[in-house]
């Protein structure tokens, strides 16, 4: 009879083991670890929806929870207003979202008609408006980016009216926040930039030059936000990638991209991004899932605009643990 040759099955490695094993080899080889984070921006309009004129606050926290962010910048984000119910929206969507970690800065401080700009303190103790950053990761350090604002009155034409205003802007300001993932730190940076033609474009150069200024070399930056500043502008004027394309203004049929994810150092989409109506604000809020490390180099391009990439490998699975989530300017 012919001789028949089993073999024994090779014994399970079990998963706290072979996750343990892997890592060992990764870092012997020294191949960079590879984390997969879901960034989102939203201009909220202090959560305020255009389908009936009505800020509820339960549905802005349902509309926080179907984006599903890791990471989430925040713009015109009310705080103990009366339009807006004297909710904290900042941690209304910190709960929603399921982030231990949240910041609010203030760009303006009082009410609607009696507004006055923040003398040096950023989390005010009392009626506020301005920008916020949540994230599920910890964040090891908070700082906040002044931006140049115009000193005289500007000429602005608004939809309907046959002569252009004179207005003064509000100020303007970015939130920067130090996530600390398994695959090293990320800075990302939130921020609302004034709608004045021109002074827009010189608040993001200077914004992004202190954004690499102060990052260390080879570790990823982003910036989220509504930038007031149509594709392709932002990334051309800043140097950086754009992570994100796609329209997000108006709300109901967005012709234009004002809100972006610009990107610089190691970091890349890893889907296309999506513009989601919320049913809450005038814009739709931008997600992109991103992959942050790899290997990295810099590229001689503008002083403040400065690098490329090299696409990583590919990937385990992504960090953290992920809750279970549905998937005009100003």
């Amino acid at each position: 009879m012919p001789r028949v040759y089993t073999s024994r099955p090779a014994l399970a490695r079990p998963a706290a083991e072979g996750s343990r094993h892997a890592e060992r080899v990764r870092r012997r080889a020294g191949v960079p670890r590879i984390v997969r984070v879901r960034l989102a921006t939203f201009n909220i309009l202090h959560g305020r929806s255009l389908v009936d004129d009505r800020v509820d606050v339960d549905r802005f926290a349902d509309a926080v929870r179907s984006l599903d962010a890791d990471v989430l910048a925040l713009q015109e984000v009310d705080r103990d207003q009366p339009r807006s119910h004297r909710a904290d929206l900042t941690t209304v969507a910190a709960d929603a979202a399921g982030a231990p970690e949240h910041r609010f800065v203030a760009t303006l401080v009082g009410e609607p008609g009696v507004w006055t700009a923040p003398t040096g303190e950023h989390q005010p103790g009392r009626a506020a408006y301005g920008i916020a950053v949540v994230s599920r990761y910890p964040v090891s350090a908070w700082r906040t980016v002044l931006l140049p604002a115009p000193r005289t009155r500007v000429p602005v034409r608004f939809p309907g009216r046959r002569l252009p205003t004179l207005v003064r802007d509000e100020p303007r300001a970015a939130l920067v926040a130090r996530v600390e993932t398994s695959a090293g730190p990320v800075t990302v940076a939130c921020t609302h930039l004034t709608f004045v033609p021109g002074r827009n474009l010189t608040q993001l150069v200077r914004l992004t030059r202190s954004l690499v200024a102060e990052a260390t070399d080879g570790e990823p930056v982003v910036l989220l936000g509504d930038l007031n500043i149509e594709a392709p502008h932002a990334a051309r004027t800043s140097g950086w990638r754009p992570l994100a394309s796609a329209p997000t203004f108006p709300v109901g049929e967005p012709a234009r991209q004002l809100d972006h994810v610009l990107a610089h150092g190691p970091v890349r989409a890893t889907e296309p991004a999506v513009a989601v109506d919320t049913g809450v604000s005038d814009h739709r809020a931008l997600v992109v899932p991103v992959a942050l490390g790899g290997e990295h180099h810099a590229s001689p391009t503008r002083s403040h605009a400065a690098d490329e990439d090299r696409p990583p490998p590919p990937t385990g699975p992504r960090e953290p643990g992920r809750r279970a989530g549905r998937a005009d300017e100003g």
